[in-house]
């Protein structure tokens, strides 16, 4: 199938290299020349396991190319996937005007029938100003579907591949029948391609990703009233992943969610509730938990330590918002350093990935260490921000060797804390005494 997808960030990456990769002849459009040209040669602005490799023999097999060129990237296509950005705006919404500027340069581009697709995240209504748009440019006939995306940082790739259900938003035989084509190689184990119409799909998106936040949020919460009443929240989240009803994903106590999702989207679900009339006081409570739990953590710190960090150092280990990705949008790290950095203390800090992109946040505040035991060195703690593999099992002696006293803050409750007592460290996590 003859495929365009204007947008090359994250979601337009990953779903054009993929397309691509089941046999179509995909197009990626973007207006930025330089990253179009890094990109014709593999090199690949974000960190996503098995992309890279996809993308250069997508390419080097003719089925993969890069242009700024949408009229041209329009008129070749069949269907054309809106994947830009969806920023979140001051009030909470989110800001289209990229998604609108797309549909317009679609409608100048037409040349015969195409399906237009709302990939990026967007609002309730939004397929339908899309229509209106491009019906403002042209007479020929087209169809708007909305699928919204479900990857995962980390796991894209695969997800995409193997996806467990493909959400279709359409009112249009025609461009529903399109979309199940297009998908009924990704489908073969028998999952399905939900068809619903178009308001109902966008809605969904929110909906799914606002439910997870508040599965973490939940979670957060409980291990906060398990501290305080001598409970294990590691021992009541496995008392409670057994009931079916549950389920054991998104219930991990730490510091909360970030990223690109959850945030943007537990907020936009919220604004639209209220332009609706709507009450919201769950969406509300998750997203005030959320930022309350760095504060948790930050409490720890500052009750182990006192107010005045000056002349302490705090090695970090994990900048990123999660692990397997490098991306920092909405990331705890980024509040929890700013407010030591804020209290006086020197941050020694190391992540596999996002080292490039933590230099956007902090500049020349922080020391970048080539190494994470390279972090400990003379520092005062170690604080565990983000759960990379690598981290998972270290060697403690070595840890206990290089800083100066042997205390660590786990954020994402990953070690033994009575083994590590035993070693005589002191251990401070989320939810256990």
């Amino acid at each position: 199938m003859r495929i365009c997808v204007i947008g090359t960030g994250y979601v337009g990456l990953v779903v054009g290299t993929c397309l691509a990769e089941m046999g179509n002849n995909v197009i990626c459009v973007d207006n930025d020349c330089e990253k179009l040209e890094k990109l014709k040669k593999g090199i690949i602005p974000i960190y996503e396991p098995g992309l890279e490799d996809l993308i250069k023999s997508n390419v080097s097999e003719h089925r993969l190319t890069f242009t700024s060129d949408i009229k041209m990237a329009v008129e070749k296509s069949l269907v054309c996937f809106i994947a830009v950005g969806t920023p979140q705006g001051e009030d909470g919404s989110a800001d289209l005007e990229y998604v609108y500027d797309v549909a317009k340069n679609i409608g100048k581009s037409m040349n015969d029938y195409k399906v237009i697709v709302d990939k990026s995240t967007v609002p309730v209504g939004t397929a339908e100003e899309v229509t209106k748009l491009i019906k403002r440019e042209t007479d020929i006939e087209f169809d708007v579907v909305s699928n919204p995306e479900f990857l995962k940082q980390g796991a894209a790739v695969e997800d995409f591949l193997k996806p467990d259900r493909v959400i279709v938003g359409s009112d249009s035989q025609k461009a529903t029948e399109i979309m199940q084509e297009l998908y009924s190689p990704f489908l073969r184990t028998g999952n399905p391609v939900i068809v619903m119409d178009v308001k109902s799909a966008e809605m969904t998106k929110y909906a799914a990703n606002s439910f997870l936040a508040v599965k973490i949020s939940y979670a957060n919460e409980i291990a906060n009233i398990c501290e305080k009443v001598g409970a294990n929240a590691e021992m009541v989240r496995i008392g409670m992943c057994s009931d079916k009803r549950i389920g054991s994903q998104f219930l991990f106590p730490g510091l909360g969610y970030g990223g690109s999702c959850f945030p943007k989207d537990v907020k936009a679900l919220a604004k639209t509730a209220k332009d609706n009339g709507c009450d919201y006081k769950i969406l509300k409570a998750a997203d005030d938990v959320n930022k309350e739990q760095r504060q948790v953590f930050l409490n720890k710190i500052f009750e182990r330590f006192g107010n005045n960090l000056s002349g302490r150092t705090f090695a970090v280990w994990g900048l990123a918002f999660k692990p397997k990705t490098n991306d920092m949008r909405e990331a705890p790290s980024i509040t929890i350093i700013n407010s030591l950095l804020s209290a006086g203390a020197n941050i020694q800090a190391f992540d596999p990935k996002a080292m490039e992109n933590a230099k956007f946040h902090f500049q020349k505040k922080i020391t970048y260490s080539t190494s994470a035991y390279d972090a400990l060195e003379q520092a005062d703690a170690m604080l565990l921000l983000t759960e990379w593999n690598e981290f998972r099992r270290p060697d403690f002696e070595k840890i206990k060797s290089l800083l100066k006293q042997p205390i660590i803050f786990d954020g994402r409750n990953q070690y033994d804390c009575n083994r590590l007592r035993e070693m005589g460290f002191e251990y401070f996590c989320i939810g256990r005494k």
